[in-house]
């Protein structure tokens, strides 16, 4: 068996399907297959079977899977001893932040940083939360903010800010919404969202759905600053963030209407790798983003 084999089984019992494990990987389905089977004929032992739920272990997988993280904690751990022993520096961390967040972040993590850990390096990569769970999951960075990630059993979550998703809309926008608006009344308006996976739209769809609320999508743009700057030019709206309307230059030109009954909430979530390399960094970056006054950065 080799490490590559070790992980692709760990990705297809984590996601429950070898589909979506070639996506986040970002190799063929008929790759993984093979290198499952390869596993499987080595060790003597049927490890995954399909059912109505997806792939799920076998008895024999579920006892397998405790040796497969192991070994993979052991390999991302050899790695990152490998690499910091090739650089001047003691260790370096990768964290992922969102495009919107890093502005506002970035500047504090890195004095922080550099005061807590001077002989260590950090890296900022940015990218949709969606893209950045898969990079944690592949272990190409180490500690991601996510926006309302789907779970997995392979990451730990720990939400750290919650706000409130408006109705936003230029003010030469006609109707204009009264600034209190029920959920129920966004039907009315034409809508331009981000496509999914985002995580805008995914909670937007979950909630209205629930809702029993036909959303009227007359565009999709999947990044949130190109679907204000749509709504700034045109007579359609956006739901986003409330502090997402201030990352604009036409912010001027911009209103908002709250969004009740129910309110739409994001979450802000801290992610890591359940066994992840290199556990003092992380955990010192971690640190340091928990104690960010978060409401003070996205006002």
């Amino acid at each position: 068996m080799d490490l590559k084999q070790i992980r692709y089984f760990i990705v297809v019992c984590e996601l429950r399907s070898v589909s979506r494990a070639a996506e986040i990987l970002d190799v063929s389905q008929p790759s993984i297959s093979r290198q499952i089977q390869l596993l499987e004929a080595e060790l003597r032992q049927h490890l995954l079977r399909r059912t109505g739920r997806g792939m799920e272990p076998t008895e024999a997988g579920l006892r397998f899977l405790s040796h497969a993280r192991a070994l993979d904690k052991l390999a991302n751990h050899a790695r990152q001893d490998l690499q910091s022993f090739q650089s001047p520096t003691q260790g370096k961390v990768r964290l992922g932040l969102p495009p919107r967040i890093a502005r506002r972040l970035t500047p504090l993590i890195v004095q922080e940083f550099r005061a807590q850990m001077p002989n260590s390096s950090i890296r900022i990569v940015e990218g949709l939360s969606a893209d950045m769970r898969g990079w944690l999951i592949k272990s190409k960075i180490d500690l991601a903010l996510l926006y309302d990630p789907t779970p997995a059993a392979m990451l730990s979550y720990e939400t750290i800010y919650r706000e409130d998703m408006v109705l936003a809309y230029a003010k030469t926008c006609r109707p204009r919404p009264p600034k209190n608006i029920k959920a129920g009344q966004l039907e009315r308006y034409p809508l331009v969202l981000p496509s999914r996976p985002n995580s805008i739209r995914t909670l937007v769809d979950r909630i209205c759905h629930d809702a029993e609320i036909s959303l009227n999508i007359v565009a999709e743009v999947d990044v949130v600053q190109t679907a204000v700057e749509t709504i700034s030019y045109d007579q359609v709206y956006t739901i986003i963030p409330r502090s997402a309307i201030h990352d604009t230059p036409h912010r001027k030109e911009l209103t908002f209407s709250c969004i009740k009954e129910p309110v739409i909430k994001n979450s802000l979530v801290l992610a890591m790798l359940v066994h992840g390399a290199n556990p003092e960094l992380t955990q010192t970056t971690a640190h340091i983003v928990r104690h960010i006054d978060m409401a003070k950065y996205m006002a």
